[in-house]
Formats: C-alpha cells, structure tokens, sequence
C-alpha cells in the first residue's frame, strides 16, 4: 500500500451478546493501528465503538472520533481522543465520516450501523464514491444479510453487479489484507 489513509469502522454502540464481537473490534482496531492506517469512527466510548477505539489507541493508532452533539451532550462519547469531532447531528456526522475514509469496515450492530452501511453501499452503487465496503462477519452475525441480498438478487432487485460492491470476511486478517491490498485508498 503505498499511501496511509483512514478508515472508517462502523458498529454497535453496545457490546451484543456474544463476547467474540467485543474481542474482533478490539483486533480490528489494532491490526488498522499496526497497520498504520487510521481509525474514523462514531465517537462513542461504550460497545464495538468503545472497543475498536480502545484497540486502535493500544497499539498508539490515530483514532478519530464524529460525534453529534446530543450524544456528547448524554455523555456517550469518548474524550480521551486527541481528534474528536462533535457535529450538530446524525447527517453531518456520517457525511464527515465518509469525508474523511477511504474505505468502510462495518462490524456487528444495530439500525444505526445498518443504516450507515447501506447508505455507504447505495453511494458506491450510485457512483458517488469509489472506496471499498467492507463487512466483518464475526460469528456469522452477517449470514441473515447475506441471505438477503442473495434473495434481492433472486427477485431481480439487486445485480452480480450489486452483490461486488460489497466484501464479506470471517477475519480480520482477510480485512487487513483487502485493505493493504488497495492501489488507490482514495478512491
């Protein structure tokens, strides 16, 4: 890889019930930190945000955090981040985020996660940006989404096309290495 560049982790802001969740955003924001890659995420200091976060700072990664200011204002955030971004709301902070990666790792989560990677994935479909959509499947929590879009394909909403705008991984090894693998990050 030969340019350093960001990228942007999309998750839950609570652990989920499985410990592996808590243990893949870890790795994940290690490895990205190992990797001298920079970590852009939603700010939060609890759950898969917490962790990815933590996992990048561990390894002295530079995390940058997009926060809206009702959270901040609830106190959800993390403040022990040199690069902390807090925005008026929920559109500016994912309109920052895409801003600032050049690709898009989405971990376990719920609809907030959802929404932001099927919003990144509609931009790439659409033409609007070019940066890879990357999901980690830990533990087969994507399988439900695979099915889906499987079953989109097989009712004519969705192409083969379609289905490449987005690459499933069961490691983050195999992320680590889509990512190192990128010729241009900025896409």
């Amino acid at each position: 890889m030969s340019a350093v560049f960001n990228v942007c982790v999309f998750s839950g802001s609570t652990p989920g019930t499985n410990p592996a969740f808590s243990a893949a955003a870890t790795e994940l924001g290690a490895a990205l930190a190992d990797a001298g890659m920079g970590l852009v995420y939603g700010g939060g200091a609890a759950g898969l945000m917490g962790d990815v976060s933590a996992g990048a700072l561990s390894r002295g990664g530079h995390v940058t955090g997009v926060i809206p200011q009702a959270l901040m204002d609830l106190e959800l955030g993390r403040t022990d981040i040199a690069d902390l971004r807090v925005v008026a709301n929920m559109h500016e902070r994912k309109a920052l985020m895409y801003e600032l990666s050049a690709a898009f790792v989405t971990l376990p989560g719920g609809l907030g996660t959802f929404d932001e990677f099927f919003e990144t994935a509609t931009w790439t479909k659409l033409g609007l940006h070019r940066k890879p959509c990357l999901v980690l499947d830990v533990d087969g929590y994507y399988a439900p989404l695979r099915a889906l879009l499987d079953h989109a394909l097989d009712s004519g909403f969705f192409t083969h096309g379609d289905q490449e705008l987005i690459s499933f991984h069961g490691s983050v090894d195999s992320v680590l290495a889509e990512l190192e693998g990128l010729e241009n990050p900025s896409g």
